[in-house]
């Protein structure tokens, strides 16, 4: 067992999915950290450096494809997975997420939080 917990970034617009999502990956041992839109998810994986990044697509400010496009352009977060969690299931948005870097796509409507979870977990594994 690790003395650290898996640091994770969750950006989301949705204050109820926010605190809710928060919540049961911090039951999971998870340490969180929020950002409500695009400039601020940046701003805080570059500042806090965490395990994984949660990403929404729609968001004010910036939306989750640029932040994504941003975070894989820049040389000190290129190689922190990011996990999007979008409302968005379309093939061409998920392939668009994929090719810009995305470790994982997961569609909030069809994955229990508990899920979210294990998902989490495989991409942090997978990572180390």
């Amino acid at each position: 067992m690790t003395t650290t917990a898996t640091r994770i970034l969750l950006a989301d617009d949705d204050r109820f999915f926010r605190k809710a999502a928060e919540a049961i990956l911090v039951r999971s041992g998870f340490t969180v950290m929020t950002a409500a839109d695009g400039d601020d998810a940046i701003d805080a994986t570059r500042r806090e450096l965490p395990d994984l990044v949660l990403l929404d697509l729609i968001m004010p400010k910036r939306n989750g494809f640029d932040a994504l496009v941003a975070l894989k352009a820049d040389a000190a977060t290129k190689a922190i997975p990011v996990v999007v969690l979008s409302t968005l299931g379309q093939e061409s948005d998920v392939s668009r997420a994929l090719e810009a870097g995305a470790a994982d796509y997961v569609v909030k409507s069809q994955l229990p939080l508990k899920e979210l979870v294990r998902r989490v977990q495989a991409v942090v594994d997978g990572s180390r």
